[in-house]
């Protein structure tokens, strides 16, 4: 009977211990799997029956005695959001291509011209020498005019300029008397902002720069007693002529039509009057490529309609004279319709 007693006791032992080896190597297993569990349940814990089970575990103890792969420990995860593959929806999206949003441009601007009187100059400033402008000046609205080797209103074509610009360049504010010389030159692209010439020399402006993208501006101002040219474009580029009164001349614009060295060349004509006598408004180099737009053209004065709007002529390059080709809106190289021009 004592043996028999005894060794239910020894069995006692060896399952306490048992237990106690079994929840330390599950402890062990479930921590370098890297799975958090829980809990852990355990069952008989003092019958004496000598089962044991950990959830998600063998409940054999040799399953835990030894040291379980990281990657049966994640099998044995108990749940998804234990697992260690990442869900479909936490993969990180590319951020989305954004795109630029564009500022609102300035709507069209129509610009009214409002002729006003002549100016009254402010004084009188003779030029003996050419005044070479870089940047921007301003003249005050005094009143320059040519004195010395510059004091000639003749129709020579080496004339010196009262003003020479160079490229982005900006004049305004000027009045030029008589004599005026060759008015002012541009070497490049310029503003010629509010001059007034008041009895034209040889030219009133001419236009020089080589570059296909020169671009120059007469925005306002006036020019009266041009016995030839008003604005002489001899070099490449685009001129704007907008707000501009002109009086008493022979032709306002004129792309030239004999020059050594000859390009493409683009005139852009708004809001402008032009007071009879006179005798073309543009003319241009068709055989060049020339274009000429015009809008906004009042003609007063000239009932009999002997003003030429748009004259396009046959230009070249040994000096001879151009041959006329023609006159009037044709699609091409005179881009303008009959409510472009307003007679009064």
């Amino acid at each position: 009977m004592s043996k028999r007693a005894a060794a239910p006791r020894h069995r006692r032992g060896g399952t306490a211990g048992r237990r106690r080896r079994v929840l330390i190597a599950g402890a062990a297993a479930v921590l370098a799997g890297g799975v958090v569990v829980a809990g852990v349940l355990v069952s008989g814990s003092g019958s004496g029956s000598g089962s044991d089970s950990v959830a998600g575990a063998s409940p054999s103890p040799r399953t835990y005695a030894s040291r379980p792969s990281p990657t049966a420990s994640a099998s044995s995860s108990p749940s998804a959001s234990a697992s260690p593959s990442v869900s479909a929806s936490a993969t990180k999206k590319p951020a989305p291509k954004r795109t630029p949003t564009a500022s609102p441009s300035s709507a069209p601007v129509t610009r009214t011209a409002r002729f006003g009187a002549w100016p009254t100059a402010t004084a009188d400033r003779p030029v003996s020498s050419t005044i070479e402008v870089t940047g921007s000046y301003d003249g005050g609205l005094k009143r320059f005019h040519g004195s010395g080797e510059l004091g000639t209103d003749g129709q020579g074509e080496d004339q010196g300029p009262l003003f020479e610009l160079a490229d982005g360049a900006v004049l305004e504010n000027v009045v030029l008397g008589a004599p005026a010389a060759d008015g002012v030159h541009c070497l490049g692209s310029c503003t010629l902002r509010n001059v007034w010439w008041e009895d034209v020399g040889e030219d009133a402006a001419t236009f020089k720069g080589r570059s296909a993208g020169a671009t120059y501006l007469v925005d306002g101002g006036g020019a009266r007693k041009a016995d030839d040219k008003v604005f002489q474009h001899n070099g490449a580029g685009t001129l704007t002529i907008r707000g501009f009164q002109v009086s008493d001349f022979g032709k306002l614009y004129r792309s030239c039509g004999n020059c050594d060295t000859q390009y493409t060349r683009h005139v852009v004509i708004s809001d402008v009057r032009a007071s009879s006598p006179g005798k073309v408004l543009v003319g241009i180099n068709a055989n060049y490529g020339d274009t000429a737009a015009l809008s906004g053209v009042t003609i007063s004065g000239d009932g009999g309609r002997d003003i030429t709007v748009c004259e396009r002529f046959q230009g070249n390059s040994s000096g001879a004279e151009p041959t006329a080709l023609g006159s009037g809106p044709d699609g091409t190289n005179c881009r303008y319709n009959a409510s472009a021009v307003t007679y009064r």
